[in-house]
């Protein structure tokens, strides 16, 4: 069963051929007659949408549940949740708040003989159809991306790291700029370099608390919200911690000549990026998620490829 829980169950050659599947025609419906779970315990606007009309595009039928529809692991365990839905739907797509409950959830179909595969639309962990859809929109922009540096400003989080793994797959150069209480650890940065080196493409990961260092010549510039879903009561904290970071006009000017600007949104105007910015001729953020429905038709292609 292929499941799709972060970037880095893909190898280089999984990669290529998710990216295509992502750009090939609407010429076939892989999912003609078929339906697909996509199951919310968090709610976000181009998570569902995306994914919805993606499904559409390849032929099946998209079924949103929220999680209180089900009462994941309160009314029902996540395990019978899952089975239930593998009994009418060909994949099961899943925002959740924890990494866990996908690995249980596909555990359980697998367990119980359910060729179903599991996608994840958002973790505590990772992020990974986003990531797709930023590289989809970086290639675009940038042509070949080996070698060019993409520059982090904000939290080391889910986004972050699936991020980080996208652009080591392409070869990249990736800096985090983060204060150093909300950057990642040691052991994760090794992880994450860890795994540049087994993909052999020339990635490398580093991290600095300047983010004007980390903007010199960076062909990607790339923020997200300080304060995530979950964390308001450390708003204020925050909002202390990240001063400096912001992503303005000043720090565009430290990046490369033809760098863009990328946020996965929602977007904290006048906290991580200026409007001046978000709404400047570098940033590419309405384009990145137009490409979440792009990247959403690879990602089910390429679990349906491999599920067989």
């Amino acid at each position: 069963m292929r499941n799709f829980f972060d970037i880095d169950d893909l190898d280089p050659e999984g990669w290529e051929r998710l990216l295509a599947l992502a750009l090939e025609p609407l010429d076939r419906a892989p999912l003609a007659g078929e339906g697909v779970a996509l199951l919310f315990q968090k709610p976000s606007a181009r998570t569902r949408n995306s994914t919805e009309m993606a499904v559409v595009d390849l032929g099946g039928h998209p079924v949103y549940i929220q999680g209180t529809e089900v009462g994941l692991d309160e009314r029902e365990t996540a395990e019978d949740v899952a089975r239930t839905l593998a009994c009418y739907h060909r994949i099961l797509c899943a925002r959740v708040f924890e990494h866990s409950t996908l690995v249980r959830m596909a555990g359980a179909l697998a367990r119980s003989g359910f060729e179903v595969p599991v996608v994840n639309l958002l973790c505590d962990t990772a992020h990974p159809c986003q990531a797709v859809a930023d590289v989809l929109t970086m290639r675009e922009a940038l042509g070949s991306l080996a070698g060019r540096v993409l520059t982090y400003v904000g939290d080391g989080n889910n986004m972050a790291r699936s991020l980080a793994e996208a652009a080591l797959l392409e070869g990249m150069e990736v800096r985090f700029a983060s204060p150093a209480a909300y950057a990642f650890s040691g052991d994760d940065l090794a992880g994450l370099q860890a795994f540049a080196d087994r993909m052999g493409r020339g990635g490398s990961v580093q991290v600095t608390d300047d983010p004007g260092q980390a903007a010199k010549d960076a062909a990607v510039l790339y923020t997200d919200v300080w304060t995530s879903m979950g964390q308001e009561e450390e708003r204020a904290a925050r909002l202390a911690a990240f001063t400096g970071y912001t992503v303005d006009a000043a720090l565009v000017e430290q990046a490369a000549a033809d760098a863009v600007v990328l946020h996965c949104l929602p977007a904290h105007r006048g906290e991580e990026i200026t409007d001046e910015v978000l709404e400047g001729p570098r940033s590419l953020v309405w384009r990145e998620a137009a490409h979440r429905r792009t990247a959403m038709r690879g990602v089910l292609a390429w679990v349906l490829e491999g599920s067989r």
